[in-house]
């Protein structure tokens, strides 16, 4: 799990793996030893930050809609970076359970808004002020329209009350969802 911190393209596999350590396979032990080579082989990647003038902070979020065996629970993640490096990342499973894709990326999307919250309000401590709104890159067109406009009501209305936090940042102007 330290390794994920400093090499965060691996967090997928490690967080997947992670899941069946009470109860370890074989094919769990092959997955382990397949990111261990993974890791050796790219001794010499990471992350660089370069010095840049660009200091937007700007994320991008996504998640899967696959059943997966362990539960029917969908993994989510974002990432954000700052300038030229990442600076904040996550791969989780949701807290709950979704019915349709749009729903599983309106969560990941909201989580990853209150991450870009929790972040603005970190620089503004630091008196490094985010000007404008942080802009979240989504691939889910249908995410975008039911975060801009609340009228989806039908659509919407079987999705827990507090992921439509988004909309409120949203018309706050604090956070902006583009497609990726």
């Amino acid at each position: 799990m330290y390794l994920t911190t400093t090499t965060p393209n691996i967090m997928q596999g490690v967080s997947l793996i992670s899941r069946f350590m009470e109860t370890p396979k074989g094919t769990h032990w092959n997955a382990g030893k397949i990111i261990l080579r993974y890791l050796a082989g790219t001794r010499d990647c990471g992350i660089m930050y370069a010095s840049t003038k660009e200091k937007d902070l700007i994320g991008y979020t996504d998640s899967d809609f696959e059943a997966k065996l362990d539960g029917m629970k969908r993994t989510s993640g974002y990432v954000f970076h700052l300038g030229s490096g990442v600076i904040s990342w996550a791969y989780k499973k949701q807290p709950i359970v979704t019915l349709s894709s749009t729903e599983e990326e309106y969560v990941a999307a909201t989580l990853a808004a209150c991450q870009a919250v929790w972040l603005r309000r970190v620089f503004d401590g630091l008196k490094q002020k985010q000007q404008g709104s942080t802009t979240i890159y989504c691939d889910n067109t249908s995410v975008i329209a039911l975060c801009k406009n609340s009228v989806f009501h039908q659509k919407s209305k079987h999705i827990n009350t507090r992921y439509h936090f988004i909309r409120e940042l949203v018309s706050n102007g604090e956070v902006h969802l583009k497609p990726s």
